[in-house]
Order: structure tokens, then C-alpha cells, then sequence
């Protein structure tokens, strides 16, 4: 039952981390930082913020494997769509994980890709995020609860940074 616990907990908590780390991205295209601090610690931040991302899916995945309530295997946690148990909702979670490697591979990588095919590829983050949210969704077991709110919570805050972003050269031309 401990599995189970610290699989929805590190569940929940990779949403907002998630969630955090795709809106530095969004915000920080525009090289925003907050008044009193520089540019670099936004980034840094954001950095930062993927990398526990990383560490808290890994035990997110790992207790899930390790739970013996349902026989999810390490395979179906990284293979999408293979699995037996729910295999559509964590065929979503193991695509989004992916994606997200994927991002963290050429992120590592982006002096040897070269800029442009590091932003072409690191677009991926805006799909790994609402397929992860539907993963928690479609996995989730208190559809109704908190969980749900926190959910809501995390897709306003990323509208909100999209529709910042999107406003922003709008308000540039009409200062210009």
C-alpha cells in the first residue's frame, strides 16, 4: 500500500513540476525574469526544475513497477501502449515520458545538434505535458478530488503563461 501512496504522491508532484518547468519555458522565451533578478536564474530555475522532474518520475515509475496491486511492468512504463493494465492511459504516460526524454537527450546534446534543431525538437515539451495530464487523468483514482483541482490548477496556470506569450508581441507592435 506504500507503493501505492508514494506512486500518487510522486504522481501529483511531477504534475507541478512538470507543470512549473513548462511555464519558465513558456515565460522565459522572451528572456523574462522577474524584477531584482537576473535572466540566468529563470533559466537556471527551469533547468533545475527538469532535472527533479526527472528524479521524481523516476520514482513515480518505479514504485508504480514496484507495487503489487497491479502488474505494470518496467516495459509497459516505457513502451506506449504495450502494457495490459489500462493500456491506452499508460500507453500516454509512457509516451509523455518519451517525449520527455527525448527533450532531456537533446538538451544534453544541443552544442553538437546545433540551435535550430534543439528548438525543433525541444517543442516536444508543449505535447509531453497535456498527454502526461491525460495520463493522470485516465490513471488517476480520485477523479473528483483533489487531485482534479490540482489538475485544473496547473492547466490554468499554463494557459495563462500561453496566452501571455501570445499577447506579448501583439502588445510590442503596438508600442512600436
Amino acid at each position: 500500500m506504500a507503493t501505492w501512496y508514494l506512486a500518487r504522491g510522486t504522481g501529483a508532484a511531477t504534475l507541478v513540476l512538470l507543470t512549473f518547468t513548462l511555464v519558465l519555458g513558456i515565460v522565459n522565451v522572451h528572456r523574462w525574469a522577474p524584477r531584482g533578478l537576473q535572466r540566468f536564474v529563470v533559466e537556471d530555475l527551469h533547468r533545475t526544475l527538469g532535472l527533479l522532474v526527472v528524479t521524481v518520475l523516476a520514482i513515480h515509475i518505479s514504485s508504480v513497477v514496484l507495487d503489487n496491486f497491479v502488474s505494470i511492468s518496467l516495459i509497459d512504463a516505457l513502451v506506449p501502449f504495450v502494457g495490459s493494465y489500462h493500456p491506452f492511459w499508460l500507453g500516454l504516460g509512457a509516451l509523455s515520458l518519451d517525449l520527455l526524454a527525448a527533450l532531456i537527450v537533446t538538451s544534453l546534446l544541443r552544442a553538437r545538434i546545433g540551435l535550430r534543431a534543439w528548438r525543433a525538437i525541444h517543442w516536444v515539451a508543449y505535447a509531453s505535458w497535456p498527454i502526461a495530464v491525460a495520463h493522470g487523468i485516465g490513471m488517476g483514482t480520485d477523479r473528483a478530488g483533489w487531485l482534479l483541482w490540482l489538475t485544473i490548477a496547473c492547466g490554468a496556470l499554463v494557459a495563462v503563461a500561453v496566452a501571455a506569450r501570445l499577447a506579448e508581441p501583439r502588445l510590442q507592435e503596438v508600442t512600436a
